[in-house]
């Protein structure tokens, strides 16, 4: 019997020595980023030291790779993923945002004695068809002409003085748009050149067309190479007029230019492009477009709801749409707290949310919740664990389909396309000045799921997405 009891503990002992010994990399934790990785980090002359990883197969209870992974980094426009997140979470997935008209006075022939009011709710995709639709159910309902003001209700977000130039000094690039109750089509027009050597003349149009907006075409040069087209026409976009006082080399073709007017108040654009619109149904306005509250006796007359949360989040992740995620993160303000949306709102918001799921996120900065920031911080273990606990969340297939298909579409269109990891991985990028970052979600060859984040703080990071890609290349064979 003891002979017995000896054996049964020799092999217990060897049994348990040898699953000790064939521990999977994929439940080891590893502390060093593999060879291929620090390798293209090497040529890119980007130090270790400034690249933070985590990478975790979704079902596992640690990480298969952690390097630098408690660090806090700047994370651009991956910082998208925490907002959208919550959103999905915290409103819904069947949450949409309304715009409302209401109408205050008499109503007759067509005639509306007294004012309209439009009152937004911070609807990120108030876009043109959208806004036309919306304007043709009003003028469906009877309103012709208005023979009051058009008053503009932007009180669900806080009011807050913007500065479109802060972050990068160039006011006029349409990622600079900032957050608008009443934002519409992201306060962006599209000019579009088309030279005619024939004449040599330049015609220029504008979407979406405002009311008494003046355009002044450039000189048509006949410049065989197109070159910096956009600095060669000296523009001058002001409240109302474009006027182009440089040239426009023939050598271009038809070029479309996407500007923020940030020299117009968002009442002056809303104002233009209502007031042609309104026109182009047929109807007219009397009065003036001026900012206010909706009156107590006012009532409500029309309603436009946008798409719901998980195609608004789609295109804020596919295509890294700034002035929408700051949208949804005052939205998240305002509906958590029942008071204008503001940033510290929908940060607190967020951060509560993330302490509900055993998240601490100590270091974590939201200054606008999109990444274009130079002060937003995460670290990558506090991003990894967001991905992992958002894969186990009801709304996974929701938030796993906002972000491009790496090889397919969105910012991931053009990387790795040729790579067995192709078509296999979703992966939202962001990128500033000093800053290169991808996270998302890997199905590994195995048919494992791993998060992955890699972040890159460094003036160098540009040149780092051959190691990023190096990353989820590895993460797909190895996992």
């Amino acid at each position: 019997m003891q002979i017995f009891k000896e054996f049964r503990t020799l092999a217990f002992l060897i049994t348990a020595f040898c699953s000790v010994a064939t521990i999977s990399p994929v439940t080891a934790q590893a502390q060093e980023l593999p060879l291929v990785v620090t390798t293209t980090l090497k040529q890119a002359k980007i130090p270790v030291k400034n690249v933070g990883v985590f990478v975790q197969e979704v079902d596992a209870a640690r990480p298969m790779l952690s390097f630098n992974a408690a660090a806090p980094f700047n994370p651009a426009s991956v910082m998208k993923l925490i907002t959208t997140d919550a959103a999905l979470e915290l409103l819904g997935p069947t949450f949409n945002w309304k715009t409302q008209a209401y109408v205050e006075g008499a109503l007759s022939g067509g005639v509306l004695t007294g004012d309209l009011a439009i009152k937004g709710s911070g609807d990120p995709k108030l876009v043109m068809e959208n806004f036309w639709m919306f304007l043709r159910q009003i003028r469906a309902k009877g309103v012709r002409d208005i023979r009051g003001n058009v008053v503009l209700d932007r009180s669900a977000f806080e009011e807050n003085v913007y500065d479109p130039a802060q972050f990068d000094g160039d006011p006029q690039k349409p990622y600079n748009v900032g957050p608008d109750a009443l934002l519409l089509n992201y306060k962006t027009i599209a000019l579009r050149f088309i030279p005619d050597e024939a004449t040599g003349q330049i015609s220029v149009t504008m979407e979406p067309p405002l009311v008494g907006y003046n355009l002044v075409a450039p000189r048509l040069s006949k410049e065989a190479v197109c070159g910096d087209w956009q600095s060669k026409l000296q523009a001058d976009v002001g409240v109302s007029t474009a006027a182009f006082n440089g040239s426009y080399p023939a050598a271009c073709g038809e070029k479309v230019w996407y500007i923020h007017p940030y020299r117009m108040n968002s009442t002056q654009y809303f104002g233009g492009v209502l007031r042609q619109m309104w026109s182009d149904l047929g109807g007219t306005i009397s009065g003036k477009v001026v900012p206010g509250n909706v009156a107590s006796s006012a009532s409500v007359f029309a309603e436009w709801q946008s798409p719901a949360v998980p195609e608004v989040i789609r295109d804020i992740n596919k295509y890294s749409n700034n002035v929408m995620a700051r949208q949804v993160l005052l939205t998240i303000g305002a509906q958590m707290s029942q008071a204008p949306g503001s940033t510290q709102r929908g940060a607190s918001a967020i951060r509560n949310w993330l302490s509900g799921k055993g998240i601490g996120a100590d270091e974590l900065v939201i200054e606008n919740g999109a990444g274009l920031s130079r002060n937003e911080r995460v670290a990558p273990n506090t991003l990894g664990q967001v991905l992992v606990a958002a894969f186990h969340s009801p709304v996974m297939p929701e938030y796993i389909a906002s972000m491009p298909l790496v090889g397919y579409d969105g910012t991931m269109r053009k990387r790795l396309r040729s790579e067995s990891v192709a078509g296999q991985a979703h992966i939202k990028t962001g990128s500033l000045n000093d800053v290169r970052s991808v996270a998302g979600f890997v199905q590994a060859s195995s048919g494992k799921m791993y998060v992955v984040v890699c972040l890159i703080n460094h003036p160098n990071a540009p040149f780092g997405q051959a190691a990023q890609d190096a990353l989820l290349q590895w993460v797909f064979d190895k996992g």
